[in-house]
């Protein structure tokens, strides 16, 4: 019986523990914090919480899951890498237990949003087909459900991720943009990027790579592929493009600019992409444009939560970078009240100085409001995201606009984006 460490308890962790052991392997799981899924245990999983007993070095495994969040410089984990262990992610696991068609999608911003639609688009094939990975469903968990079916998915895959995987095989993928983040983690932007362009190792002469010809650090790193090659740009000849009406292929149109109901250019080349990506994999084009019509785009992307006394709210609370709150901010025709701060991923805020001007006002929260407001000296520091709320809405006048988009990370004072957007909006609601 081969036996596995997973090492990291949260969705994704868990879900792989059940599948392997489902499948009769010998699985350790441990992790930092407490664990409360009773169903392990039944499945013969050992669980070790609370922290990574040492014992646990001294044990032999045939291979390592680590949840992709642990870096690999935790001293647990370091023990295993100096060993020369493999170590895996979650999703490298779970593709070796189905046959199933992927759709990946990476990128430093664009991810969810384009995993979405695309997840939406691959449904016209089969009800079952759905979007899975660093969107927040594990891989695992298809598999666990749908063992036997020849799905297509679409699968957000982070950096963090991709280090992790040694066979995972895309049949379309892209990496959408490549910009500063992350730094706390990989230490330098070329191990970061570097890390991203791992989506496409595996592809083959059957396989597409949709290539971004509007970012230079992507085309630098796009060589000796071996996989066929989409090209798009917004702003010079390519395969995929943008014209006056709407979103092309070559000559074909795929859908019309104005059917899409997102604000912002950057969701319009989000949608192409997802668009000529689910076209790769068999949706019509019909059937492609009745999901443009429908689509309603991402939970906590510039999403309209509510208007109060003629003031707008939207969270942007995945705006967890500088060039993703830019973004944002470019998606609006006026200047706005900005919502910002957050934990320090130590990536910097000077890309944001010539976006200043589409800001009218700026409350800073979190770790890294004095270091805001260092490019924004006019800005209010507040205690927190609640503070900062009730600071803007008192100072907002008729029309105006108050956008959460933190340009950092959550961890300074919520466990992730999601919880920190749904307390945003329970906020806005209770004004």
């Amino acid at each position: 019986m081969k036996k596995v460490l997973v090492i990291g308890a949260a969705k994704s962790g868990i879900a792989v523990s059940k599948l392997l052991a489902l499948h009769n392997y010998e699985v350790i799981l441990t992790d930092a914090k407490e664990v409360k899924d009773e169903k392990l245990k039944s499945l013969g999983i050992r669980v070790y919480d609370g922290g990574h007993p040492d014992f646990l070095k001294n044990e032999d495994y045939d291979f390592i899951v680590k949840n992709p969040g642990i870096p690999y410089t935790v001293d647990f984990v370091d023990y295993f890498v100096k060993k020369g262990m493999k170590i895996y992610n979650e999703i490298e696991v779970a593709c070796h237990f189905a046959h199933y068609r992927y759709g990946a999608i990476t990128g430093t911003n664009g991810k969810t949003t384009t995993t979405t639609l695309l997840g939406a688009f691959l449904k016209k094939l089969n009800p079952l087909n759905t979007a899975v990975g660093n969107i927040g469903l594990p891989l695992s968990e298809v598999v666990m459900k749908y063992p036997d079916e020849v799905l297509a998915l679409a699968v957000e895959i982070a950096a963090f991720q991709l280090l992790g995987t040694a066979d995972f095989h895309p049949e379309v993928a892209v990496c959408l943009n490549l910009t500063p983040d992350h730094l706390d983690y990989f230490g330098s932007l070329d191990k970061y990027y570097d890390a991203k362009m791992r989506i496409w190792h595996n592809m083959g002469p059957s396989d597409t790579f949709l290539l971004n010809l509007d970012d230079e650090e992507i085309v630098k790193r796009c060589h000796d592929l071996k996989c066929q090659v989409i090209t798009y740009s917004f702003d010079q000849k390519a395969d995929l493009t943008i014209k006056k009406d709407g979103v092309y292929l070559y000559d074909e149109l795929l859908f019309k600019a104005d059917d899409l109901k997102l604000v912002g250019m950057h969701n319009l080349q989000n949608a192409a992409v997802a668009a000529c990506m689910a076209y790769k994999m068999g949706v019509s084009i019909v059937d492609i444009q009745e999901v443009i019509k429908e689509f309603k785009g991402v939970e906590h992307r510039i999403e309209f939560v509510k208007e109060v006394d003629g003031v707008r709210f939207y969270n942007d609370s995945k705006g967890t970078n500088p060039d993703s709150t830019i973004v944002a901010l470019k998606a609006f025709d006026k200047p706005l009240i900005l919502l910002a701060g957050g934990y320090d991923k130590k990536t910097g805020f000077k890309q944001i100085i010539p976006y200043l001007n589409k800001i009218k006002k700026l409350y800073c929260f979190g770790a890294t409001k004095k270091e805001i407001k260092e490019l924004y000296p006019e800005a209010v520091l507040c205690d927190d995201l609640k503070t900062a709320l009730e600071a803007a809405k008192k100072d907002a006048e008729k029309g105006d606009v108050i956008l959460l988009s933190p340009m950092c990370a959550s961890w300074d004072q919520f466990p992730n984006y999601e919880v920190r957007g749904r307390y945003f909006k329970e906020l806005v609601e209770d004004l």
